[in-house]
This record gives structure tokens, C-alpha cells and sequence, in this order.
């Protein structure tokens, strides 16, 4: 597949350097074309042996170029990056949302802006009403994206979306990541995603180590 990272931070690097590993096409978007981290990017995946499917763009590039998207960008820019990219660019493509709505200026470990009667990921699908979205990637380190490798086993990605197909694509997406999926319902289930990455910042604040991550027992 052809996919288009909207965010030039490690989150959106990791992601696109996993995409890569696993086949696909990359576009990294970001508010300009010459953007140097994204240029950097495609240079680093070029040295890895992976920049054949490497490039960068615009936001709107991005989106035009995919089949899929990822948005992987601060909060606070969210919404003006989906504007950038034009809403209606985005209409019956699956959004994967890795992003968490973290408000840093409060204290340790972060709080969220948006909680309890809303989620980020209900607001991002109110500013992109004709695209699919599932919130993924967001209760882990961005280190831990791709082939997660934990003494007891694999953890689990929590995912949830209105649309059974694209949970299906993200699935999918998830097992060539080496992550089992646990679809938790529609997009509100976003209420209970966001706040437990608050969980595993608090725990990488408090113990100094981003290596840990979440797992469902089933017995």
C-alpha cells in the first residue's frame, strides 16, 4: 500500500520505518515540502537500504499520495495539519490516529485536554467525517512500534473505529508489526485509550525507561 505519515516527530519516523520494512510505500507529510526532518527521514531510510519507497511532501502531498494515513502529530497541531491536508482529501480512507490530546504544562505525568464525554479520537473524526478512523499506536512507546520483543510474549494494541473494515486493515497492519490487535469498539473508546497512555508516561517519567507495555490476560 501507499501510505502518507502526517508528522515529522519519532512517532511518525517509527512508524514509516516499520511501513517500510514491511513492504509498502512511505510519503512523510509535514507543513512544507522542504521540510528538513522529513528530508532526513528519506535520507535515513536511503542508508538503511530502504529508501526505494521513501519520499516526503506536503500534508496535502501525503494525503493525496495514500492509500492509507497515519497521523502522527503533536495535538496542538492536529487540527490545523488536517486543514492543511484538506478535510475532504481524506473521504473513504482509513486514518490510523496515533495521537494522544496531552496537555504537559500542569506537572508530571501529563493531563489530558480532552477526557471522560470526549476523546481525541472522536474529535478527529468530527474534523474528518468522510474518512475511517482507528485509534492505534497510541498506548506505547514509539520504540516498541515495530517487532515489540518482551520476555513474556508480545503485548497487545488496542485499537477502536466505527468501521469494521478498516479495524480489520489496522489488524492486519498490526500482525505484519508483530502487535496482536484487541478491538474495543467504536471510536468513544477512545475515552479509555487516551487516558491510559497517561499511564504508561506516568510510569516512563517515574522510572526513567520507555520499556514496558500493556497486555491482556485471558485465561
Amino acid at each position: 500500500m501507499r501510505i502518507g505519515i502526517l508528522g515529522t516527530g519519532d512517532v511518525g519516523k517509527a512508524l514509516g520505518k516499520g511501513f517500510l520494512a514491511t513492504g509498502h510505500q512511505v510519503m512523510m507529510g509535514s507543513r512544507k515540502a522542504a521540510n528538513e526532518k522529513a528530508a532526513a527521514w528519506v535520507k535515513q531510510a536511503e542508508a538503511d537500504k530502504m529508501g526505494a519507497g521513501a519520499s516526503a511532501g506536503t500534508f496535502a502531498d501525503a494525503v493525496k499520495f495514500a492509500d492509507l494515513l497515519v497521523l502522527a502529530t503533536l495535538w496542538s497541531g492536529t487540527g490545523n495539519a488536517l486543514k492543511l491536508a484538506g478535510p475532504e482529501n481524506f473521504a473513504g480512507k482509513v486514518v490510523i490516529d496515533a495521537t494522544n490530546p496531552l496537555n504537559f504544562t500542569s506537572g508530571r505525568p501529563p493531563e489530558l485536554s480532552l477526557g471522560h464525554t470526549d476523546s481525541g479520537g472522536e474529535q478527529v473524526q468530527r474534523w474528518l467525517p468522510s474518512a475511517l478512523v482507528v485509534k492505534a499506536f497510541n498506548t506505547v512507546g514509539n520504540a516498541q512500534f515495530f517487532m515489540p520483543d518482551f520476555p513474556g510474549g508480545p503485548p497487545d494494541m488496542f485499537i477502536c473505529g466505527n468501521n469494521e473494515a478498516a479495524k480489520k486493515t489496522v489488524t492486519d497492519i498490526l500482525r505484519s508489526f508483530g502487535w496482536p490487535a484487541i478491538d474495543i469498539g467504536g471510536i468513544e473508546g477512545a475515552r479509555l485509550l487516551e487516558p491510559l497512555c497517561t499511564l504508561w508516561v506516568g510510569y516512563a517519567m517515574r522510572y526513567q525507561s520507555g520499556n514496558h507495555a500493556f497486555k491482556l490476560l485471558r485465561k
